[in-house]
């Protein structure tokens, strides 16, 4: 991809913007020749507010129920002043690696509170100039009845705190498609959009992808829709895959597939022809969805992996989604982009990487980016 001719103003990675960026950088070129130059990164899922917390808070099952219970057992360790650090310490990481824009969750139980929104909120305002950060407030279960009300009554503090869209894991609550309602509801009523955990299972009895799909249009829901994970997506049969992709499609919900997580937690006791952790990438796309791509969890109780950059992701949507390299990079870029609401064309953000093409720079992941900030409006 060319050096676009109204060049915007190039930065190192802002540097990330201080000595704080864990990302030594050389000198900026004189020129662009030799890089490659992209739409900037953006994560559209993240949990920033878990990041790093592996060595602290380890997993023995490695299974997704045993890092919910790992991290509800070590709520009481967990400050805001921790959080603080370790989330910033993952935000400005993602930004030496060229993105511009993240979307992180931020837990909201009975054993964490307030402490995930205010920490994210307080990121969110000092890195401003560093990079975007989106707020999606994600209540634990139940969140339902009677025994939700604390939740809920915490989501709408979080809400009046400024969060900027309302999350949730309808397929873990006692009643999905009651759950799906409810979020919606929520959401609408605050004038946000909503990004949910949906079906986060191997599980093939399990699809609340077409139950939400199917109240948006009903409802006609006003705001942007989400849906992380789908992995149950990617077991069922082709013609069930097509049908609920196709639903998806006309209710205008973005999809995000987030492979190292989901083929770390997934399939562990399965012993023979473990299914891949991945929602149906390539159907959802032939439907004409907007499948981006993320990293999820950074090095804690839920991936212990992961170093922050979307050529990570990049790559393993091209060995583990059977993407081509230019759609894989797509779907950490424009496809990332579109889900967060930013702008795909025209005068936006670009990151050049020092690489002869886009397969070599998802290959090599070269430590070598620049930033190219788009000239600010107004």
């Amino acid at each position: 991809m060319s050096e676009p001719s109204d060049q915007p103003q190039a930065t190192d990675v802002d540097a990330a913007s201080d000595q704080r960026c864990p990302c030594a950088r050389e000198q900026l070129p004189a020129n662009l020749e030799g890089y490659i130059v992209v739409p900037a990164f953006a994560e559209p899922h993240a949990h920033l507010d878990k990041a790093f917390l592996a060595e602290r808070v380890p997993n023995p099952t490695g299974d997704l129920l045993g890092a919910i219970a790992a991290i509800n057992a070590a709520r009481g360790e967990i400050t805001v002043a921790d959080t603080i650090e370790r989330a910033e310490r993952a935000a400005r990481l993602m930004a030496c690696n060229g993105c511009t824009a993240i979307r992180t969750h931020a837990d909201l139980t009975e054993g964490n509170g307030l402490i995930s929104v205010e920490a994210l909120i307080e990121v969110r305002d000092r890195l401003r100039d560093v990079v975007e950060i989106q707020i999606v407030a994600m209540p634990g279960r139940p969140s339902l009845g009677p025994l939700g009300a604390n939740v809920r009554a915490l989501l709408a503090e979080a809400i009046a705190m400024g969060v900027d869209l309302i999350g949730g894991a309808p397929h873990l609550e006692e009643d999905a498609h009651a759950a799906n309602e409810q979020m919606l509801g929520i959401a609408a009523d605050a004038g946000l959009g909503v990004d949910l955990h949906t079906d986060e299972t191997l599980d093939e009895g399990v699809c609340g992808l077409a139950d939400l799909a199917e109240r948006v249009l009903a409802t006609g829901f006003p705001h942007a829709v989400t849906a992380s994970h789908c992995v149950s997506l990617g077991v069922l049969p082709e013609s069930r895959q097509r049908e609920v992709a196709e639903l998806v499609a006309r209710a205008g919900i973005h999809v995000v597939a987030l492979p190292q997580t989901n083929l770390f937690l997934q399939g562990r006791g399965m012993p023979s022809s473990v299914p891949r952790g991945l929602t149906a990438v390539r159907v959802l796309r032939d439907a004409g969805v907007h499948v981006a791509a993320g990293a999820d969890n950074l090095q804690d109780m839920f991936n212990p992996m992961g170093r922050g950059d979307p050529l990570e992701t990049a790559s393993l949507m091209v060995t583990v989604g059977h993407l081509l390299p230019e759609d894989a990079m797509a779907t950490v870029t424009t496809e990332s982009r579109h889900v967060l609401g930013l702008p795909t064309e025209g005068e936006i953000d670009r990151v050049a990487i020092k690489a002869g093409s886009i397969r070599e720079a998802i290959a090599f992941a070269p430590p070598h980016r620049v930033v190219l900030r788009a000239a600010a409006s107004g």
